[in-house]
């Protein structure tokens, strides 16, 4: 999964994609590199971002992924293209205009998803963005996720959608502890999200703060974003090895380059 933020304010790209020629370019160039989705997102969720209005989250992403979808039909290549969104009503849009997957950080959407006949998304998330990371707390963090995501996915194929994907939502409401422990059970998630049905387990480490604490041991500063590279491949193939069956990345072509070379010794 290809992250296009088409925001001004996103931590890592915002503002490089922020109109629709830009965001629609870029998607098309996401889809050269060898991405299976495109995901469109016209809201920040970083931590400390604040809601966008509808209509403004609307202006963004509609055209876009109108434009992808339309462009993925004509090429033929079975690129897919969802839309990250918490608003019934940008989602509901979205699927109309041929996203076929809504990537649901609230994991409330369900039902949109259901009457669009979409794929759903469900993402742990403890708080919300403006101030999910002031001092987030769990007991047993695997648990607690592992819990909410299977009630979700079984509160969705009650209503009926038939392609559901767990994700743990690394970064999001967690310290960087809670982080690594989720990924080192990523395997343990795989499994009970597969006894549930799902379609499989959708992780996204790509750039995140925690890797920026990783890279600078000892230093009280972050890595930058330019220098989370190494951290965010080699966190997406230790989830590859524990099952998982989607990564929501930024840097496309590496991805896919270590996918392949992952792939055949599999």
């Amino acid at each position: 999964m290809g992250v296009l933020n088409v925001t001004p304010d996103s931590f890592s790209d915002g503002g490089l994609y922020a109109t629709v020629d830009a965001a629609v370019a870029r998607g098309l160039d996401l889809m050269a590199a060898g991405a299976d989705l495109v995901d469109v997102g016209g809201e920040s969720s970083r931590p400390g971002a604040e809601p966008v209005p509808l209509d403004v989250e609307l202006e963004r992403v509609v055209p876009v992924v109108q434009a992808l979808a339309a462009a993925a039909r004509r090429d033929g290549h079975g690129v897919r293209v969802s839309v990250d969104t918490v608003k019934p009503e940008v989602a509901t849009a979205a699927l109309a205009a041929g996203a076929s997957l809504l990537n649901d950080i609230s994991a409330s959407l369900y039902e949109v998803a259901a009457a669009a006949g979409a794929g759903w998304v469900a993402m742990h998330m403890r708080g919300l963005p403006p101030t999910m990371q002031e001092d987030p707390q769990y007991v047993d963090v695997v648990g607690e996720v592992s819990s909410f995501l299977l009630e979700r996915a079984e509160r969705a194929r009650q209503a009926g959608v038939g392609e559901v994907w767990i994700d743990p939502g690394i970064g999001f409401g967690k310290t960087t502890a809670h982080n690594l422990s989720l990924l080192r059970h990523l395997g343990d998630l795989v499994g009970a999200g597969s006894g549930a049905g799902c379609a499989g387990v959708l992780v996204g480490t790509s750039r995140k703060r925690f890797l920026g604490v990783l890279a600078a041991p000892g230093s009280e500063a972050l890595a930058p974003v330019a220098d989370r590279a190494e951290g965010s491949l080699a966190t997406e193939a230790a989830a590859l090895v524990a099952g998982v069956g989607m990564v929501r990345v930024h840097d496309v072509a590496a991805t896919v380059q270590m996918a392949r070379l992952y792939g055949p010794a599999a």
